[in-house]
């Protein structure tokens, strides 16, 4: 019998195989370009371009890469307003509040975090009038006991997950 240790666990795939410093390198390079030439992954990576493509056709065949995405810059009417909410909970709803929470189709992310705060709730709003009138939502779900936004004003860096 094969020991679990030497398998990458993880809750959505658990029989992906383990990876060596060279996969995660070329995971990150393409996080950051996945549009990046082999040729100049390699030369970043210091190995041969066939070592590369070797490396990414077996990543791609284990269901590590499982695909490559187009970040796509849509212009819209309205600039809108992106806020990120910390949230407080009372624990014995939890359930409820994410449930809550998860059916405002303005919240498009939502994270557990440790610290002050149980919660953070990434959003978009049209206005900063929607976003209070929304505050308003959150702070009367059951089980909510503080909420406090902040309003995101540019992106400087966003790589996908």
């Amino acid at each position: 019998m094969k020991s679990t240790s030497s398998k990458r666990m993880s809750p959505t795939a658990p029989d992906l195989p383990p990876l060596d410093s060279l996969d995660r390198q070329i995971i990150e390079l393409l996080k950051v370009n996945a549009r990046l030439p082999v040729i100049k992954l390699a030369k970043a990576l210091g190995c041969a371009r066939s070592t590369a493509q070797l490396r990414i056709k077996a990543l791609e065949d284990a269901g590590v890469i499982s695909g490559y995405t187009v970040s796509v810059t849509v212009p819209r009417a309205t600039p809108g307003i992106r806020a990120m909410v910390l949230i407080t909970i009372d624990s014995r709803h939890e359930s409820e509040v994410v449930r809550a929470l998860s059916r405002r189709h303005e919240i498009t992310k939502l994270y557990t975090v440790s610290g002050r705060y149980d919660y953070c709730a990434l959003l978009t709003t049209e206005s900063t009038q929607e976003l209070d009138a929304l505050m308003d939502k959150v702070r009367a779900i059951k089980g909510v006991a503080t909420a406090f936004s902040t309003i995101l004003l540019s992106t400087k860096l966003d790589r996908p997950d």
